[in-house]
Protein backbone atom coordinates (compact mmCIF):
# COMPACT_ATOMS: atom_id res chain seq x y z
CA UNK A 1 0.00 0.00 0.00
CA UNK A 2 1.18 3.50 -1.02
CA UNK A 3 1.79 6.28 1.58
CA UNK A 4 -0.28 8.10 0.77
CA UNK A 5 -2.99 5.18 0.56
CA UNK A 6 -1.98 3.69 3.82
CA UNK A 7 -2.43 7.63 5.43
CA UNK A 8 -5.96 7.63 3.83
CA UNK A 9 -6.94 4.31 5.58
CA UNK A 10 -5.53 5.21 8.71
CA UNK A 11 -7.94 8.50 8.67
CA UNK A 12 -10.73 6.69 7.72
CA UNK A 13 -10.86 4.18 10.39
CA UNK A 14 -10.19 7.27 12.86
CA UNK A 15 -13.11 8.63 11.61
CA UNK A 16 -15.37 5.50 12.07
CA UNK A 17 -14.10 5.24 15.94
CA UNK A 18 -14.94 8.69 15.98
CA UNK A 19 -18.31 7.74 14.64
CA UNK A 20 -18.98 5.32 17.72
CA UNK A 21 -21.06 7.04 20.46
CA UNK A 22 -19.19 6.58 24.00
CA UNK A 23 -21.37 6.08 27.28
CA UNK A 24 -20.70 6.23 30.68
CA UNK A 25 -24.13 4.84 32.00
CA UNK A 26 -23.80 1.05 31.74
CA UNK A 27 -27.20 1.11 31.79
CA UNK A 28 -27.58 1.88 28.18
CA UNK A 29 -25.79 -1.34 27.04
CA UNK A 30 -28.68 -2.56 25.27
CA UNK A 31 -29.40 0.27 23.31
CA UNK A 32 -29.19 -0.16 19.65
CA UNK A 33 -28.77 3.53 19.03
CA UNK A 34 -25.24 3.07 20.78
CA UNK A 35 -23.57 0.74 18.17
CA UNK A 36 -22.34 0.96 14.92
CA UNK A 37 -21.63 -1.81 12.24
CA UNK A 38 -17.83 -2.10 11.47
CA UNK A 39 -16.92 -1.09 8.19
CA UNK A 40 -16.29 -3.61 5.42
CA UNK A 41 -13.08 -5.52 4.84
CA UNK A 42 -12.48 -5.36 9.08
CA UNK A 43 -11.70 -8.88 10.76
CA UNK A 44 -12.36 -10.35 13.21
CA UNK A 45 -9.75 -12.12 15.52
CA UNK A 46 -10.54 -14.41 18.34
CA UNK A 47 -8.81 -17.08 20.92
CA UNK A 48 -10.02 -19.40 23.71
CA UNK A 49 -7.96 -21.95 25.27
CA UNK A 50 -8.83 -25.39 24.70
CA UNK A 51 -10.21 -27.19 27.88
CA UNK A 52 -10.19 -24.68 30.19
CA UNK A 53 -13.24 -26.28 32.18
CA UNK A 54 -10.65 -28.91 33.67
CA UNK A 55 -7.86 -26.73 33.97
CA UNK A 56 -9.66 -24.29 35.86
CA UNK A 57 -10.94 -27.25 37.63
CA UNK A 58 -7.36 -28.62 38.29
CA UNK A 59 -7.06 -24.79 39.90
CA UNK A 60 -5.27 -22.99 37.45
CA UNK A 61 -7.48 -20.46 37.01
CA UNK A 62 -5.11 -17.53 37.19
CA UNK A 63 -3.41 -19.02 34.51
CA UNK A 64 -6.00 -19.27 32.25
CA UNK A 65 -7.05 -15.79 33.10
CA UNK A 66 -3.44 -14.52 32.33
CA UNK A 67 -3.81 -16.76 28.87
CA UNK A 68 -7.07 -14.39 27.97
CA UNK A 69 -5.23 -11.00 28.63
CA UNK A 70 -2.04 -11.84 26.88
CA UNK A 71 -4.15 -11.98 23.93
CA UNK A 72 -4.74 -8.31 24.16
CA UNK A 73 -1.90 -7.15 25.21
CA UNK A 74 0.06 -9.65 22.66
CA UNK A 75 -2.10 -7.72 19.86
CA UNK A 76 -2.49 -4.08 21.26
CA UNK A 77 1.81 -3.60 22.24
CA UNK A 78 1.95 -5.49 18.24
CA UNK A 79 -0.16 -2.51 17.11
CA UNK A 80 1.59 0.39 19.41
CA UNK A 81 -0.29 3.62 18.42
CA UNK A 82 -3.27 2.19 16.63
CA UNK A 83 -7.06 1.87 18.45
CA UNK A 84 -7.68 -1.53 18.93
CA UNK A 85 -11.67 -3.05 20.00
CA UNK A 86 -11.19 -5.63 22.28
CA UNK A 87 -13.05 -7.78 24.64
CA UNK A 88 -11.99 -10.18 27.49
CA UNK A 89 -13.59 -13.41 27.85
CA UNK A 90 -12.34 -15.19 30.50
CA UNK A 91 -10.53 -17.95 29.32
CA UNK A 92 -9.55 -15.78 26.05
CA UNK A 93 -10.91 -12.98 24.09
CA UNK A 94 -12.02 -11.22 20.54
CA UNK A 95 -10.64 -8.33 18.82
CA UNK A 96 -11.56 -6.10 15.68
CA UNK A 97 -9.27 -4.69 13.35
CA UNK A 98 -9.37 -3.14 10.04
CA UNK A 99 -7.94 -4.58 6.98
CA UNK A 100 -4.59 -2.88 7.06
CA UNK A 101 -3.93 -4.37 10.67
CA UNK A 102 -4.86 -7.71 9.86
CA UNK A 103 -1.29 -9.25 9.23
CA UNK A 104 0.35 -7.76 12.09
CA UNK A 105 -2.76 -8.65 13.56
CA UNK A 106 -2.85 -12.04 13.29
CA UNK A 107 0.94 -12.32 13.30
CA UNK A 108 0.73 -11.53 17.10
CA UNK A 109 -2.06 -13.52 17.92
CA UNK A 110 0.29 -16.86 16.20
CA UNK A 111 2.51 -15.75 18.48
CA UNK A 112 0.43 -15.61 21.90
CA UNK A 113 -0.67 -18.36 21.06
CA UNK A 114 2.39 -20.58 21.10
CA UNK A 115 3.71 -18.53 23.76
CA UNK A 116 0.46 -20.16 25.91
CA UNK A 117 0.99 -23.34 24.29
CA UNK A 118 4.46 -23.84 25.39
CA UNK A 119 4.91 -21.53 28.22
CA UNK A 120 1.92 -22.29 30.27
CA UNK A 121 0.97 -25.35 28.84
CA UNK A 122 -2.53 -24.07 27.69
CA UNK A 123 -3.15 -25.36 24.16
CA UNK A 124 -4.87 -22.02 22.81
CA UNK A 125 -6.79 -21.92 19.61
CA UNK A 126 -7.05 -19.00 17.34
CA UNK A 127 -8.50 -16.95 14.05
CA UNK A 128 -9.12 -14.33 12.21
CA UNK A 129 -12.71 -14.19 10.45
CA UNK A 130 -13.46 -11.35 8.00
CA UNK A 131 -16.60 -9.61 8.25
CA UNK A 132 -17.52 -10.42 4.99
CA UNK A 133 -18.12 -14.13 5.76
CA UNK A 134 -19.90 -13.06 8.61
CA UNK A 135 -22.43 -10.83 7.08
CA UNK A 136 -22.61 -13.61 4.08
CA UNK A 137 -23.63 -15.78 6.82
CA UNK A 138 -26.53 -13.53 7.80
CA UNK A 139 -24.84 -12.01 10.81
CA UNK A 140 -23.15 -8.82 11.97
CA UNK A 141 -20.62 -7.38 14.17
CA UNK A 142 -21.87 -3.82 15.66
CA UNK A 143 -19.59 -1.55 17.67
CA UNK A 144 -20.03 0.65 20.74
CA UNK A 145 -17.49 1.91 23.25
CA UNK A 146 -18.43 2.11 27.11
CA UNK A 147 -16.24 4.54 29.35
CA UNK A 148 -15.78 2.72 32.61
CA UNK A 149 -14.01 5.53 34.13
CA UNK A 150 -12.44 8.70 32.20
CA UNK A 151 -9.28 6.97 31.17
CA UNK A 152 -10.80 3.50 29.73
CA UNK A 153 -13.28 3.05 27.17
CA UNK A 154 -13.90 -0.70 26.61
CA UNK A 155 -15.08 -2.29 23.49
CA UNK A 156 -18.92 -3.42 23.67
CA UNK A 157 -19.93 -5.66 20.64
CA UNK A 158 -23.43 -6.96 19.33
CA UNK A 159 -25.35 -8.56 16.14
CA UNK A 160 -24.35 -12.41 16.46
CA UNK A 161 -21.02 -12.40 14.76
CA UNK A 162 -18.33 -12.71 17.76
CA UNK A 163 -20.15 -15.59 18.80
CA UNK A 164 -20.30 -17.08 14.96
CA UNK A 165 -16.89 -16.10 15.01
CA UNK A 166 -16.80 -18.36 17.56
CA UNK A 167 -17.79 -21.38 16.61
CA UNK A 168 -16.63 -21.13 13.19
CA UNK A 169 -12.85 -21.09 14.51
CA UNK A 170 -13.88 -24.17 16.57
CA UNK A 171 -14.90 -26.07 13.66
CA UNK A 172 -12.04 -26.14 12.33
CA UNK A 173 -12.61 -22.86 9.50
CA UNK A 174 -10.32 -19.60 9.78
CA UNK A 175 -7.99 -21.06 11.69
CA UNK A 176 -4.77 -19.30 12.44
CA UNK A 177 -1.20 -21.98 12.39
CA UNK A 178 0.67 -20.99 16.42
CA UNK A 179 3.67 -19.38 15.89
CA UNK A 180 6.74 -21.48 16.42
CA UNK A 181 7.66 -22.66 20.34
CA UNK A 182 10.09 -19.56 20.32
CA UNK A 183 7.93 -17.08 19.21
CA UNK A 184 8.11 -14.52 21.59
CA UNK A 185 5.16 -11.91 22.15
CA UNK A 186 5.15 -8.46 22.90
CA UNK A 187 3.48 -9.11 26.15
CA UNK A 188 4.42 -5.59 28.32
CA UNK A 189 2.54 -4.57 31.01
CA UNK A 190 0.53 -7.86 31.70
CA UNK A 191 0.90 -8.82 35.38
CA UNK A 192 -0.99 -10.91 37.85
CA UNK A 193 0.40 -9.85 41.11
CA UNK A 194 -2.56 -8.88 43.12
CA UNK A 195 -4.46 -11.66 45.16
CA UNK A 196 -8.10 -13.07 45.10
CA UNK A 197 -10.48 -10.47 46.23
CA UNK A 198 -13.14 -12.20 48.88
CA UNK A 199 -17.14 -11.79 48.53
CA UNK A 200 -17.64 -8.86 51.12
CA UNK A 201 -21.66 -9.01 50.91
CA UNK A 202 -21.95 -12.82 50.52
CA UNK A 203 -21.11 -14.56 46.93
CA UNK A 204 -19.29 -13.10 43.88
CA UNK A 205 -21.68 -14.17 41.17
CA UNK A 206 -20.78 -14.40 37.42
CA UNK A 207 -23.43 -13.74 34.79
CA UNK A 208 -23.82 -14.24 31.01
CA UNK A 209 -27.39 -13.59 29.52
CA UNK A 210 -27.54 -14.18 25.35
CA UNK A 211 -30.84 -13.15 23.85
CA UNK A 212 -32.56 -16.01 21.81
CA UNK A 213 -33.09 -13.37 19.07
CA UNK A 214 -31.88 -10.06 17.76
CA UNK A 215 -30.50 -8.52 21.00
CA UNK A 216 -32.48 -4.87 19.65
CA UNK A 217 -35.84 -7.35 20.09
CA UNK A 218 -37.76 -5.13 23.21
CA UNK A 219 -38.30 -8.07 25.35
CA UNK A 220 -34.59 -8.69 25.47
CA UNK A 221 -33.68 -4.40 25.90
CA UNK A 222 -36.05 -4.29 28.30
CA UNK A 223 -35.05 -7.62 30.67
CA UNK A 224 -31.24 -6.06 30.47
CA UNK A 225 -32.87 -2.43 31.96
CA UNK A 226 -34.57 -4.91 34.67
CA UNK A 227 -31.24 -6.20 35.53
CA UNK A 228 -29.36 -3.53 36.12
CA UNK A 229 -32.21 -1.64 38.01
CA UNK A 230 -31.54 -4.45 40.43
CA UNK A 231 -27.91 -3.41 40.10
CA UNK A 232 -28.64 -0.04 41.08
CA UNK A 233 -28.40 -0.61 44.95
CA UNK A 234 -24.79 -0.63 45.46
CA UNK A 235 -25.32 -2.00 48.54
CA UNK A 236 -26.75 -4.93 47.28
CA UNK A 237 -24.20 -5.92 43.93
CA UNK A 238 -21.22 -3.70 43.09
CA UNK A 239 -17.76 -4.60 41.70
CA UNK A 240 -15.72 -6.52 43.30
CA UNK A 241 -13.31 -4.60 43.70
CA UNK A 242 -13.21 -3.35 47.61
CA UNK A 243 -11.87 0.68 47.58
CA UNK A 244 -8.10 0.19 47.10
CA UNK A 245 -8.26 -2.55 44.99
CA UNK A 246 -7.68 -6.71 46.20
CA UNK A 247 -5.42 -7.28 48.48
CA UNK A 248 -1.79 -7.65 48.04
CA UNK A 249 0.97 -10.24 49.82
CA UNK A 250 4.86 -10.66 49.12
CA UNK A 251 5.57 -12.51 47.09
CA UNK A 252 2.82 -12.48 45.22
CA UNK A 253 1.06 -15.65 44.35
CA UNK A 254 1.36 -15.20 40.77
CA UNK A 255 5.35 -13.98 40.95
CA UNK A 256 5.73 -17.66 38.94
CA UNK A 257 3.45 -16.37 36.21
CA UNK A 258 4.89 -13.49 36.13
CA UNK A 259 8.06 -14.91 35.34
CA UNK A 260 6.76 -16.69 32.67
CA UNK A 261 5.76 -13.88 31.10
CA UNK A 262 8.99 -11.99 31.46
CA UNK A 263 11.21 -14.51 30.82
CA UNK A 264 13.51 -14.19 27.31
CA UNK A 265 15.58 -16.90 25.35
CA UNK A 266 19.12 -17.53 27.62
CA UNK A 267 17.93 -15.75 30.69
CA UNK A 268 18.64 -17.62 33.47
CA UNK A 269 15.38 -18.60 35.86
CA UNK A 270 17.19 -18.12 39.26
CA UNK A 271 18.17 -14.58 38.27
CA UNK A 272 14.89 -13.81 36.60
CA UNK A 273 12.98 -15.38 39.75
CA UNK A 274 15.37 -13.01 42.00
CA UNK A 275 14.99 -9.53 39.03
CA UNK A 276 11.49 -10.11 39.79
CA UNK A 277 10.84 -10.64 43.51
CA UNK A 278 13.18 -7.44 43.85
CA UNK A 279 10.70 -5.37 41.55
CA UNK A 280 7.60 -6.85 43.18
CA UNK A 281 8.76 -5.97 46.97
CA UNK A 282 9.59 -2.45 45.91
CA UNK A 283 5.69 -1.89 43.73
CA UNK A 284 4.30 -3.52 47.22
CA UNK A 285 5.99 -1.79 49.22
CA UNK A 286 5.22 1.55 47.14
CA UNK A 287 1.54 -0.13 47.45
CA UNK A 288 1.42 -0.89 51.12
CA UNK A 289 2.83 2.80 52.07
CA UNK A 290 1.57 4.94 49.60
CA UNK A 291 5.07 6.65 49.12
CA UNK A 292 5.48 7.91 45.78
CA UNK A 293 8.02 6.99 43.17
CA UNK A 294 8.95 9.76 40.41
CA UNK A 295 5.64 10.52 39.06
CA UNK A 296 4.41 7.31 39.93
CA UNK A 297 1.82 8.19 42.74
CA UNK A 298 0.32 4.55 44.34
CA UNK A 299 -3.26 6.33 45.88
CA UNK A 300 -3.69 7.84 42.34
CA UNK A 301 -3.01 4.10 41.05
CA UNK A 302 -5.37 2.49 43.37
CA UNK A 303 -8.12 4.77 43.05
CA UNK A 304 -8.17 4.42 38.87
CA UNK A 305 -7.27 0.50 39.46
CA UNK A 306 -11.08 0.57 40.87
CA UNK A 307 -12.17 2.81 38.42
CA UNK A 308 -11.04 1.14 35.39
CA UNK A 309 -12.07 -2.69 36.25
CA UNK A 310 -13.73 -4.54 33.28
CA UNK A 311 -16.24 -6.48 35.62
CA UNK A 312 -19.50 -6.19 32.86
CA UNK A 313 -19.31 -5.69 29.24
CA UNK A 314 -21.26 -6.88 26.10
CA UNK A 315 -20.39 -9.26 23.87
CA UNK A 316 -23.13 -10.60 22.13
CA UNK A 317 -24.37 -11.46 25.40
CA UNK A 318 -23.92 -9.37 28.70
CA UNK A 319 -21.56 -10.57 30.72
CA UNK A 320 -21.07 -9.58 34.34
CA UNK A 321 -19.01 -10.47 37.74
CA UNK A 322 -20.78 -9.26 40.62
CA UNK A 323 -20.06 -9.01 44.44
CA UNK A 324 -23.63 -9.69 45.80
CA UNK A 325 -25.57 -10.57 48.67
CA UNK A 326 -27.36 -13.99 48.86
CA UNK A 327 -30.86 -12.17 48.68
CA UNK A 328 -29.46 -10.34 45.39
CA UNK A 329 -28.47 -13.34 43.83
CA UNK A 330 -31.66 -14.91 44.01
CA UNK A 331 -33.15 -12.35 42.78
CA UNK A 332 -30.88 -11.65 39.71
CA UNK A 333 -31.00 -15.35 39.01
CA UNK A 334 -34.80 -15.81 39.18
CA UNK A 335 -35.60 -12.52 36.59
CA UNK A 336 -33.08 -14.50 34.37
CA UNK A 337 -34.71 -17.74 35.14
CA UNK A 338 -38.73 -16.55 33.98
CA UNK A 339 -36.91 -14.96 31.00
CA UNK A 340 -35.49 -17.90 29.81
CA UNK A 341 -38.97 -19.63 30.50
CA UNK A 342 -40.98 -16.60 28.12
CA UNK A 343 -37.81 -17.54 25.18
CA UNK A 344 -36.64 -14.21 26.02
CA UNK A 345 -33.47 -15.20 26.82
CA UNK A 346 -30.47 -18.12 27.49
CA UNK A 347 -28.20 -17.79 30.95
CA UNK A 348 -25.86 -19.00 32.74
CA UNK A 349 -24.25 -18.27 36.06
CA UNK A 350 -22.02 -19.19 38.36
CA UNK A 351 -21.86 -18.29 42.29
CA UNK A 352 -18.01 -18.76 44.06
CA UNK A 353 -16.77 -17.18 46.88
CA UNK A 354 -13.77 -14.73 45.51
CA UNK A 355 -12.87 -13.03 42.34
CA UNK A 356 -9.63 -12.61 40.56
CA UNK A 357 -7.96 -9.98 38.32
CA UNK A 358 -5.38 -9.81 35.74
CA UNK A 359 -4.11 -6.72 34.66
CA UNK A 360 -2.38 -4.65 31.57
CA UNK A 361 -0.19 -1.65 32.79
CA UNK A 362 2.25 -1.09 30.78
CA UNK A 363 2.84 2.62 32.32
CA UNK A 364 1.77 2.28 35.83
CA UNK A 365 2.34 6.30 35.61
CA UNK A 366 -0.33 6.66 33.08
CA UNK A 367 -3.98 6.66 33.87
CA UNK A 368 -5.63 4.03 30.98
CA UNK A 369 -4.11 0.79 32.72
CA UNK A 370 -7.03 -2.22 32.63
CA UNK A 371 -8.26 -4.82 34.55
CA UNK A 372 -10.02 -7.97 34.12
CA UNK A 373 -12.11 -9.56 36.58
CA UNK A 374 -13.45 -12.71 36.87
CA UNK A 375 -14.61 -15.44 38.76
CA UNK A 376 -11.43 -16.88 41.02
CA UNK A 377 -12.07 -20.66 40.09
CA UNK A 378 -14.40 -21.13 37.53
CA UNK A 379 -16.85 -18.02 36.37
CA UNK A 380 -17.05 -17.03 33.05
CA UNK A 381 -16.28 -20.43 31.86
CA UNK A 382 -18.43 -22.29 34.13
CA UNK A 383 -21.54 -19.72 32.95
CA UNK A 384 -20.67 -20.44 29.94
CA UNK A 385 -21.42 -24.41 30.09
CA UNK A 386 -25.06 -23.38 31.45
CA UNK A 387 -25.50 -21.10 27.93
CA UNK A 388 -24.15 -24.45 26.32
CA UNK A 389 -26.52 -26.65 27.58
CA UNK A 390 -29.48 -24.47 26.82
CA UNK A 391 -28.63 -24.32 22.97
Amino acid sequence: MSAPAAASAQDSDAAFYASVPVFDAFDQVADPARYRPLPDGWVIGNADIVKSTQAKAAGRAKAVNLAGAAVIAGVTNALAGEQVAYVFGGDGASFAVPARLAEPAAAALAAVAAWATHELELPMRCGMVPIAAIRAAGLDVLLARYAASPDVRYALFAGGGLRWADGQIKAGRFVLAPAGADAQPDLTGLSCNWEQVPSSLGTILTVILVPRGRFDAPAFTDLVKRLNALLADASQARCPLPEGGPPLRWPPTGLGLLARVRRRPGEWAIWLRVKLAAETLFGTVLLWTGWKAGSFDPARYRRELVANADFRGYDDGLRMTLDCTLAQADRIEALLAQARAQGVARYGTHREDAALMTCIAPLPSRSDHVHFIDGAAGGYTLAALQIKADA
